[in-house]
């Protein structure tokens, strides 16, 4: 989807624009490499100024907020960053932000062309609360930094991404925190208003920093296995697929839309579809784009949907394929010009159990005791 904006931090030299959902802000700035070391660490940033920013106030927002969406945000302390979906009444994804309130209001970061239709759903909403629902994406850029750290009093707006910790109310199915690649990831937006966009990162530059492009944040993205709206949710994704329930959804709270699908593959397990990250063979410098097929033995098993150069791993990528594929199958993506191999790193395992799945009930054939047999406990 084309947005029409433009940074203009891509008036730089070197600047190379990114394309698909980073439209609009650049690829990298000529030394891609460089950049993606000096992010990893902690020595960069990276404009984010493409993404979306939602802004609620009133003083219903968060108790209302909480009642609509995934998380529990009924009692958010003020600079206290989490995550939220909203989902469709069958259970999928149909938006995701960024979350995080300033006291006075909570502010939303998304993908810049889900920003509308975030803020009309929310509008429509509303019905007779106190909150005042604004799309302020023409006013406010977001700069993405590696600092693992909230933003404190007399700082901008800043949300710190939660990934990989599951936190209150999540479970993973994916590995622990301790063992996560996504434990090294520090990443944090910063909202600044738009006007100062442009000082904002000289600031950071006359510190030592240096300003990288998304070819560096998505490749540190794909190698912490954290998802995007943009790339890795499709009509049919649902959060278990990706692991993101880790820091998005609150198995605990009140009712909301969606919640019946999000109980029941916890409680069931075997959600239909598994996140993995390829190591693609680089060897013929062919790499798929987001959407190529993913095949095993001729068949397809699902598609790749974010593809990175990282500086160390080399060609790597996110894809989402059926539960079933065998973890240590090696698989064929759709290139350009033919197929190349690719091995997996399981990031849901197939047998699609979450950490704290509930153990299953004994067997009682059709809800009746045995002949002779007294009540069932749960009518005593």
């Amino acid at each position: 989807m084309t947005t029409g904006y433009t940074s203009p931090l891509l008036h730089r030299h070197g600047a190379v624009a990114a394309s698909g959902v980073d439209e609009g802000v650049a690829w990298h700035y000529g030394d891609p490499t460089g950049e993606q070391r000096a992010l990893q660490t902690g020595g960069a940033v990276v404009d984010q100024s493409h993404l979306g920013v939602v802004r609620v106030a009133g003083p219903d927002r968060l108790s209302w907020l909480h009642s609509i969406t995934s998380q529990d945000l009924a009692s958010l302390a003020p600079r206290t960053s989490t995550e939220l979906l909203v989902l469709s009444p069958q259970g999928h994804v149909e938006h995701a932000a960024a979350v995080v309130d300033d006291g006075e209001a909570t502010w939303l970061v998304t993908e810049r062309s889900h920003a509308p239709d975030l803020a009309a759903w929310l509008d429509r909403m509303k019905f007779m609360l106190r909150v005042e629902i604004t799309d302020a994406t023409d006013s406010y850029a977001a700069l993405g930094e590696p600092v693992d750290a909230e933003g404190v009093d007399g700082e901008p707006v800043t949300w710190r991404d939660p990934w990989p910790r599951v936190t209150g109310g999540g479970t993973r199915y994916g590995p622990p925190e301790e063992d996560h690649p996504g434990q090294d990831r520090a990443w944090r937006l910063v909202l600044v208003p738009r006007a100062e966009l442009e000082a904002a990162v000289s600031a950071r530059e006359a510190a030592g920093w240096r300003l990288a492009g998304t070819w560096a944040s998505e490749a540190l993205r794909v190698e912490a296995w954290r998802p995007r709206l943009g790339t890795e949710v499709d009509h049919r994704s649902i959060p278990h697929e990706t692991d993101w329930l880790r820091t998005a959804v609150h198995l605990h709270k009140g009712c909301y839309r969606g919640q019946e699908t999000i109980a029941r593959v916890h409680n069931l397990g075997r959600p239909p579809r598994r996140l993995v990250m390829l190591h693609l063979d680089g060897s013929g410098h062919l790499l798929p784009a987001g959407g190529a097929e993913v095949s095993l033995d001729g068949r397809a098993v699902g598609a790749v949907t974010t593809v990175a150069r990282h500086h160390e791993l080399g060609p790597v990528a996110l894809a989402v394929v059926k539960r079933g594929t065998p973890e240590d199958a090696v698989l064929l993506v759709e290139c350009d010009g033919g197929e190349i191999s690719a091995g997996q790193e399981v990031v849901v395992p197939g047998e699609g159990v979450s950490a704290d799945r509930p153990a299953p009930r004994a067997q009682v054939a059709r809800g009746l005791t045995p002949r002779g047999e007294g009540a069932p406990t749960s009518m005593l």
